[in-house]
């Protein structure tokens, strides 16, 4: 697909701007998920062609704590080498004193993109990264199962648990051995604070630190959505599930073995793929309910911040604002269901048609359960740590899931007084 008019607004852009006096030589980093790289890569070609400016992509691995350490490592030590960072929705405040203020040079595109997401992205008054696209999980479903088996998508995790066994097990007698019922993300790491996060709010367990500082997870309805996950270990979903993220999990779903998969909407294009066994046989639908009767989708979504140590800042700014536009956003949309920042876009019938998940996912978005980074601050990635530890190991049956949260309150309590605080 063209870019349309993006080049004609990028290069009045420049001209408006004054543009940059030379061509530059960039560095962007970004990790890797899905088609990532491919489609960031032809945006940068684009971008290339109509500035001059010329731009290598350093990729780094899929795991957001990996790419969280390498950030911080290279930010620490003043890095020259990279100009711009692909950073997630949840590193502002750690890292906002190592990013330039973005607020004078988008202020015009500011206005354009939802209000929520602009705040998580800044610091103290700066806007230390501009949004690329956001994200809220889905839960994925064999459509042809559910209705070869006479079952409606679950509307409760009560509901997805009988259905997933029931289907599971008819459909392992009829010969396929391999199928599960649900396949999730169940790895110690950032993308499991994100699942038991969901099951925790969706039961009414609230969240992990409130919006005000206060330690919160330590409650009896947070345990009991724990509990239920580890329940899932070893019957709906396989024993491996524990070192699932992302890509384990869309591997055993793509290939035809789960029922129903819990993954970010990246996985709806890639499904849809010639390549993949469940093309023409999926659909998704807002994760289920808890006891607390609402479903909860956790926030998630990228960002891209310009180095405050880079020789190419003004080269930099130009490019975030090149990848950041509404064209860009559509672009994603349409190739790989990334959700934009830009609510407009929600209504383009041009995306609905292409990837009909970003138009059904506007409200998912807006009421998106955030992360609590802005409440911990600079020792976000300490306490997720925390958290996902004491979910993994109650999923794998060390310790039930009240006598992990307990030690874990304990945890977050001398970190509350040692920093954030």
């Amino acid at each position: 697909m063209k870019f349309r008019n993006m080049a004609l607004a990028v290069a009045a852009s420049a001209l408006m701007s004054g543009g940059a006096a030379k061509a530059e030589e960039l560095a962007l980093v970004a990790g890797s998920i899905g088609k990532d790289i491919s489609e960031l890569r032809m945006q940068l070609d684009a971008f290339e062609k109509e500035t001059g400016h010329t731009v290598k992509l350093v990729e780094m691995p899929a795991s957001t704590t990996d790419q969280f350490g390498q950030y911080r490592l290279w930010l620490s030590a003043g890095n020259a080498d990279v100009d711009v960072y692909r950073t997630d929705v949840i590193w502002a405040p750690q890292l906002a004193t190592n990013f330039v203020d973005l607020s004078e040079a988008m202020k015009d595109e500011i206005p354009k993109h939802n209000p929520s997401i602009i705040q998580s992205q800044t610091v103290d008054g700066k806007l230390v990264a501009f949004p690329m696209y956001t994200d809220a999980p889905a839960l994925y479903y064999r459509s042809d199962l559910l209705e070869k088996y006479g079952k409606e998508p679950p509307k409760t995790w009560a509901e997805l648990t009988e259905t997933a066994k029931e289907i599971q097990d008819k459909e392992r007698e009829a010969g396929n051995g391999q199928m599960n019922g649900f396949v999730f993300q169940g790895a110690p790491y950032e993308g499991l604070t994100c699942d038991a996060l969901e099951w925790v709010a969706s039961n009414g367990g609230g969240q992990i630190v409130s919006p005000d500082g206060e330690i919160t997870i330590n409650n009896e309805k947070a345990a009991a959505a724990i509990d239920m996950a580890k329940g899932w270990v070893g019957t709906i979903a396989p024993e491996g599930v524990l070192s699932y993220k992302e890509e384990e999990a869309r591997g055993v779903w793509q290939t035809g073995n789960a029922v129903f998969m819990r993954n970010w909407p990246y996985a709806y294009a890639l499904s849809a793929g010639d390549d993949s066994a469940v093309k023409g046989k999926f659909d998704v639908t807002p994760l289920p309910a808890g006891e607390g009767g609402k479903s909860a989708a956790c926030l998630g979504g990228w960002n891209l911040a310009v180095s405050k140590y880079s020789e190419h800042q003004e080269a930099a700014i130009e490019l975030v604002k090149f990848l950041g536009s509404q064209e860009a956003q559509k672009e994603r949309a349409m190739n790989s269901s990334r959700l934009p920042t830009i609510p407009a876009l929600y209504e383009d019938p041009e995306i609905a048609e292409a990837q009909p998940i970003v138009a059904a996912w506007g409200d998912v978005v807006e009421n998106a359960v955030p992360r609590p980074s802005a409440a911990t601050k600079k020792q976000y990635n300490e306490v997720s740590k925390e958290f996902w530890t004491a979910v993994n190991e109650t999923l794998s049956g060390r310790g039930s899931a009240a006598d992990n949260l307990d030690q874990l309150e304990k945890r977050l309590r001398r970190l509350k007084r040692s920093a954030w605080e």
